[in-house]
């Protein structure tokens, strides 16, 4: 492989609900990530999976009248078939109740309890339990007693609970913060994140005695493992790290520290704060990233079911009906929230980019030079040689430019840019077009004279467009093998040799190339 193992996750999906486009949006983005590196040659390891315990989930079954487990089978079915629909590419799938993450999180937290930063104590105060997030009096007040997510009051609960010493880690933390900037990304999450350990770091409770559905802690049966101490684990117990006897785990350990754990903005304090504090307490590697991007919202107003505007799995599949699913990929990567702002999904905006970037752009780019090789070639790539050198028209060099483009998809890509690495292949396109428009191929086809210079200009054009599908292939996995086959290429991503197939001159003349129309125009706007 050609550097150190690669691990990426999302975070684990809260069942209490199906699945919608805040859970897709991040799948989605980790998902692109892994497929980009793993045609690199990079040994990627991409874990999500359902998060299954807490008061929401009792209180959600005990309304229907049925077990949790029973709630929790039936979620967690609609998650991975939603993980199949889109064809993620998983490398596995976690639930928290499975035997494997409990046995391993009850090693854990005996370790935790090894350390002494564990204590018997008792909470008064206010919980989220929308969130299941214990919040002090100050913060609650400045909230006016309710959740800064859902809006819903804020409950008074008290009940005694193990503590884990997180204030014993206030000095630890901020010299990481210190030392490492890009521990949290986006810079705005950072910042969020300094403003509130500048008021100090509060010990936190780890149990619970009020409901019953979670992991017991071990020799005191009457309290269940805090889900968001249990849930956070799950990055480690997805590769056996507690628990090494494990066959089919045997070998994950490799991945760990994670590359990156992907998760939304409301649950930064858990991933940037708790977790890094406990892993610190079980001597474990951190993370080397927490990126937490911001919401989706919906024709300028926050989704929520009430307003009737929320983007469910329905309102998915219709948009996946009219437009593909690669389009789907597309606008999650190129128009999300993956900065600190929110981001509007707008069927309109979805509709223009739809035409602009994929029908106007990479369709119409490889529509029109597939067609002007059919016409004026045979449908046989020409050649770029003359005389036994490259032709360079205009003083372009064409390898130096696709290069470059490469690399730069590369490095956003390994910044968890992804639209500034998608749009180096729409930039690459874009490029190929101004050529065309400056050389004017069609006119030169009309003077014989002109053969070897038409028929530079042309492979340089396809092969450009070749080299750019190699970079637009992780966020468009249906259509760019249709591409490929259309330009003769036999391309296998599992077998990781993107950078060598990205080397000028792969496209050999002679092959054939199949004249071909990868995005159809749509022209009535489609709404869900």
């Amino acid at each position: 492989m050609a550097g150190s193992p690669l691990y990426i996750t999302t975070p684990i999906y809260y069942v209490n609900d199906k699945p919608h486009i805040g859970h897709v949006y991040t799948t989605i983005l980790c998902d692109v990530w892994a497929r980009f590196f793993r045609f690199q040659g990079e040994d990627v390891f991409f874990l999500t999976g359902t998060d299954e315990h807490g008061m929401k989930i009792e209180k959600a079954a005990a309304a229907r009248g049925i077990e949790p487990q029973q709630l929790v089978d039936e979620n967690a079915a609609e998650f991975k078939r939603v993980m199949a629909l889109f064809d993620f590419t998983n490398n596995d799938f976690i639930r928290t109740t499975e035997d494997r993450h409990l046995r391993q999180v009850q090693v854990l937290v005996r370790r935790l309890e090894a350390t002494g930063d564990v204590y018997l104590g008792e909470f008064e105060g206010w919980y989220d339990e929308g969130q299941e997030e214990y919040i002090p009096e100050n913060k609650a007040k400045d909230l006016e007693y309710k959740s800064p997510v859902s809006g819903r009051p804020l409950v008074k609960t008290k009940e005694k609970n193990y503590y884990f010493r997180l204030s014993a880690y206030q000095a630890r933390m901020e010299k990481l913060l210190e030392e490492n900037p890009d521990f949290i990304k986006p810079q705005a999450r950072r910042n969020e994140i300094l403003g509130r350990l500048r008021d100090g770091l509060l010990d936190v409770p780890m149990s619970r005695t009020s409901f019953s559905w979670g992991v017991p802690m071990p020799d005191h049966d009457e309290h269940v493992i805090y889900v968001w101490i249990e849930a956070l684990m799950n990055y480690i117990t997805g590769l056996g790290l507690a628990e090494s006897e494990s066959e089919a785990q045997k070998g994950r350990e490799k991945y760990w520290p994670a590359t990156y754990h992907v998760v939304g903005k409301e649950i930064l304090w858990f991933h940037t704060v708790i977790w890094p504090c406990i892993l610190m307490a079980l001597d474990m590697p951190l993370p080397r990233c927490v990126y937490a991007h911001s919401f989706w919202i919906r024709e300028g107003q926050k989704m929520s079911k009430s307003l009737g505007n929320f983007i469910d799995l329905d309102a998915i599949n219709h948009y996946l009906d009219a437009y593909g699913s690669d389009m789907w990929r597309y606008y999650m990567i190129t128009q999300g929230p993956l900065g600190a702002t929110d981001a509007n999904f707008s069927s309109e905006h979805y509709h223009d980019i739809y035409h602009t970037d994929l029908v106007n752009t990479l369709g119409n780019c490889a529509s029109r030079v597939t067609a002007m090789i059919n016409k004026y070639f045979d449908g046989k790539a020409p050649s770029e040689i003359v005389d036994g050198q490259r032709l360079e028209i205009g003083d372009l060099d064409w390898p130096a430019i696709t290069s470059q483009h490469v690399e730069n998809a590369t490095q956003s890509m390994a910044n968890f840019d992804l639209p500034g690495s998608v749009g180096q292949g729409l930039a690459l396109l874009r490029r190929i077009d101004a050529f065309i428009n400056q050389t004017e191929p069609f006119k030169l086809a009309k003077d014989d004279s002109k053969r070897d210079e038409l028929g530079a200009i042309l492979y340089q054009c396809i092969e450009a467009i070749r080299i750019a599908s190699l970079i637009l292939w992780a966020a468009l996995p249906d259509r760019i093998p249709q591409l490929w086959e259309a330009l003769g290429q036999d391309i296998d991503p599992s077998d990781g040799d993107m950078l060598e197939l990205a080397t000028w001159g792969g496209l050999k003349p002679g092959t054939s190339i199949t004249k071909i129309a990868l995005f159809p125009r749509i022209e009535s706007l489609v709404e869900a």
